[in-house]
């Protein structure tokens, strides 16, 4: 006896026609035409069923701030940062945690069930950390969420931040980060990089930097971080966030260190709806789109996922917890067009995130944790194009989130009734 069977459902891998038992919140079953009863059925009628969306770089903290305590009215990353400087003093504890809560709504809404944030240990207060923590203990029961201990301002530039980071640590922060780029040297981006590698390993803890998030070719932490992660024998529990100036770098170059971070096992993450937003802002024309080398790197290897970053914030006005837009626009960045690059933009945003968070129980296998999302489309292809509806949103085998499917009723003489903007489906 299950406790819920999908019916017919195609699975990302292709196969159709399948059957997916659920038991005690696990996956029990995934076979064609299975056999048994179960206390209720979800008929997929051929739609894509996939483990959720998971977001793996993201700001939590500052979400859905937009207009507080001004608008970015430049746009740049630069002006971002001077304004969520001027935000943090007036934060108070309370409206952060509604907002994430706010947030998490919307993101359960859209199937985003996981979310790594980065949460700004720079203010003495540790206000962001004590809100952010709050918030990962209420949505636990629907939605992961993983924090990472991140100096905004800078870990050596921004005095006694080190001993905040630390602290933020301990009060139960999962993940390391850090901003070496945003340091006042190279030479002290590098010992940051260094330092809070250091602190990881000492720890047992995941790192995640922001890492040269700028045009500047010369920016190259990301070879710093590849060399402290092999030292430290950090094979593949280290991310590089954004790594814009790859970008921007020579061939050359990049030939040595895509080999490098490969032998690292480095996990990258871009961010495709913010890295277009941000970069290529000193340019006049030709403008570049800033988004690092993501073909590329996942043809060495390397686990690549797309990030949110933001939404509605003092970087960006826009956003809505939908990574399939994240993907859609990573792909166009990317020109990744073929049928495989848009593929690939569908793993960017679900098994590889889940790879670089290290989450347990992810995807579809028997014993997998019963966290699916039923999307109106046939396939990844298909979810992408129209950004699909997500008709049932599951966690642990338990609905908790629903929609009806969408379409436009037409008033045309002789033409069908409504329309799905779908082929091959009524």
């Amino acid at each position: 006896m299950f406790d819920l069977i999908l019916r017919r459902a195609t699975l990302p891998d292709g196969r159709s026609g399948i059957d997916i038992g659920i038991r005690g919140g696990r996956i029990a079953a995934v076979e064609a035409n299975l056999a048994g009863e179960a206390a209720a059925e979800i008929d997929a009628t051929g739609r894509l069923v996939t483990p959720p969306f998971v977001d793996s770089h993201f700001h939590m903290d500052s979400t859905l701030s937009y207009g507080l305590p001004r608008v970015n009215q430049s746009g740049t990353l630069l002006e971002g940062i001077a304004l969520w400087g001027e935000l943090k003093p007036q934060l108070v504890q309370d409206a952060i945690v509604e907002r994430a809560l706010a947030y998490c709504d919307w993101a359960v809404g859209r199937g985003l069930l996981a979310v790594r944030s980065h949460v700004d240990v720079c203010d003495p207060r540790l206000l962001a950390v004590e809100a952010l923590l709050d918030v990962k203990k209420r949505v636990a029961p629907y939605l992961d969420l993983q924090l990472v201990a991140f100096p905004q301002d800078g870990v050596l530039r921004s005095a006694g931040t080190e001993e905040l980071l630390v602290r933020a640590l301990d009060m139960g922060v999962d993940v390391v980060g850090g901003i070496p780029h945003f340091e006042r040297t190279m030479a002290d981006g590098a010992a940051s990089v260094r330092l809070l590698c250091e602190i990881a390993a000492e720890r047992g803890l995941l790192v995640d930097m922001h890492c040269d998030e700028t045009d500047d070719p010369l920016s190259r932490h990301v070879e710093t971080l590849a060399y402290e992660t092999q030292r430290l024998g950090l094979q593949g529990r280290v991310t590089g966030s954004h790594l814009t100036s790859m970008h921007s770098m020579d061939n050359y170059y990049v030939s040595k260190l895509i080999p490098l971070m490969a032998e690292a096992r480095l996990g990258v993450i871009a961010n495709p709806l913010i890295n277009i937003v941000l970069q290529g802002r000193h340019d006049t024309y030709p403008k570049r789109r800033g988004m690092t080398r993501v073909p590329e790197l996942m043809a060495a290897g390397l686990t690549v996922a797309f990030g949110h970053d933001c939404v509605m914030d003092p970087w960006y006005p826009l956003g809505s917890g939908d990574m399939l837009e994240v993907a859609h626009m990573g792909l166009h960045v990317g020109q990744m067009t073929g049928q495989d690059g848009i593929k690939a933009a569908f793993d960017a945003v679900t098994v590889n995130p889940a790879r670089l968070l290290h989450l347990d129980g992810y995807g579809l296998e028997p014993g997998c944790n019963a966290d699916l999302v039923v999307l109106q489309a046939g396939n990844p292809v298909e979810a992408i194009r129209t950004r699909a509806a997500r008709l049932f949103v599951l966690r642990r085998g338990r609905i908790v989130s629903r929609c009806e499917p969408v379409q436009a009723k037409l008033n045309l003489p002789g033409r069908p009734e409504t329309v799905d903007f779908l082929l091959n489906r009524g």
